[in-house]
């Protein structure tokens, strides 16, 4: 029979671990992960939408995101990384694939999908996606793992600018 002691301390373990399980944030690395899938899921979703409607919706929805995600990378995200890293050339590669992705939500943000050319830039926008998500997820989530950066504090700095920044995009809406 378990001393009061060890059940006690059982108890204690298994009350901590419900509390952090409630309350626990994604580290900074799997919260950026969790949004690149979420656009890749959106994109497939694009790909085989035929109704102009969907189409709408659906490009509403990448744009959102990845706003929201470009503008918690740059803020937050890029500068710890570049930092830690004495970057000069990952995190400024970014910052212009990031600018290239903004130019194509610009141009096909709140506008009809009219055919050819605007499923042509949702498409030159999804591959300009998929390259810059792998470059991050093969080469900079590495190095910003290496680098000893607080990974768990950073995810939490992120998912609050997350949380106000789409927020404000719900009462834009």
């Amino acid at each position: 029979m378990p001393s009061s002691t060890t059940a006690a301390s059982s108890r204690k373990t298994t009350a901590r671990r419900a509390t952090t399980a409630r309350t626990k944030t994604p580290d900074a690395i799997a919260l950026l992960r969790a949004d690149h899938k979420e656009v890749s899921e959106l994109f497939e979703q694009f790909e085989k939408s035929r109704s102009a409607a969907k189409k709408q919706q659906l490009v509403a929805q990448i744009c959102t995101a990845l706003t929201v995600h470009a503008q918690i990378e740059e803020e937050i995200f890029y500068p710890e990384v570049q930092a830690a890293l004495k970057d000069k050339e990952l995190v400024p590669e970014a910052r212009v694939e990031h600018q290239s992705i903004k130019d194509l939500i610009a141009a096909v943000q709140g506008v009809e999908p009219d055919g050819e050319d605007y499923d042509a830039k949702v498409k030159v926008m999804s591959e300009w996606v998929k390259h810059h998500v792998k470059e991050e997820q093969n080469e900079m989530f590495p190095k910003a793992k290496k680098a000893g950066l607080d990974l768990a504090e950073l995810g939490e700095r992120l998912q609050q600018r997350k949380d106000e920044l789409m927020a404000e995009q719900q009462q834009a809406h």
